[in-house]
């Protein structure tokens, strides 16, 4: 049980990461939308924006649950996973910015900028939840009751991660930006994270008993699980001591 409980506890502190860099993207982008309008107008289309947000992503938590069983779902979990750790490590590699936004050309009304500030908070909705899930349904299910077609443990520690992006998005957003420009190594560490997760995923996918492509007992092995947690142990440490590297350096 204590090793349960430990899993699920990692998972959670990766979500949480992730969703704050998903929650920096989304807060940038509304801030550049915004920024056009008269201040008053600025809190309030942050507050119609905040408001979408939360309708949005429950909305697109409850619709994935109902899907997350299939191992189709589960395989495309693991390729969306693996595509945005390659595309994010690639983009690094070529200097690349992955966060730049392409400003309006002529400026929009109040209304018309809410509606362009929802529009852009159903996108983040659906790519922070199939991360989420993503990395849930990775985990062993603890509790014997469900919701939709995930876990009841799988599904709070998704919610979690919902509601923490969603503060995150409005209250330590800029604080998460601010920590990966002083420290761009986290940024790769936590995309390489989440491409490990994906492999996982992977694994999960080929595993499944309709699937059978590997023995469908190896995903839930104890071989696997160590194999799993040791290589995530040290891409953690890894990124912690290039950290703090970088740091000594500069000082």
């Amino acid at each position: 049980m204590e090793a349960i409980l430990l899993e699920y506890a990692w998972v959670l502190v990766v979500l949480i990461f992730l969703e704050g860099l998903l929650a920096a993207d989304n807060a940038v982008v509304m801030a550049v939308m915004v920024k056009h309008l008269p201040k008053v107008q600025q809190k309030k289309a942050l507050f119609y924006g905040l408001l979408g947000a939360f309708v949005f992503r429950f909305a697109a938590l409850f619709m994935i649950t109902f899907l997350v069983n299939i191992w189709q779902i589960q395989a495309l979990g693991a390729v969306y996973l693996l595509f945005i750790a390659i595309k994010s490590l690639m983009d690094k590699g070529k200097g690349a910015d992955g966060h730049a936004t392409k400003k309006p050309r002529k400026q929009s009304g109040f209304w018309m900028t809410v509606l362009k500030v929802e529009l852009a908070d159903i996108a983040f909705a659906l790519d922070s939840m199939l991360a989420a899930v993503a990395l849930a349904v990775t985990l062993p299910e603890l509790g014997d009751f469900h919701i939709g077609g995930i876990n009841g443990g799988q599904f709070t520690v998704m919610l979690i991660g919902g509601i923490v992006g969603l503060v995150l998005i409005r209250f330590a957003a800029r604080q998460f930006v601010i920590l990966i420009e002083k420290y761009p190594v986290l940024e790769t560490t936590a995309f390489i994270i989440v491409g490990w997760v994906g492999v996982k995923l992977a694994v999960l996918a080929l595993g499944h008993e309709k699937l059978a492509i590997i023995d469908t007992a190896f995903p839930h092995s104890t071989l696997w699980k160590v194999i799993f947690w040791t290589v995530l142990g040290a891409i953690v440490l890894f990124g912690y001591l290039t950290a703090l590297a970088t740091k000594r350096k500069k000082a």
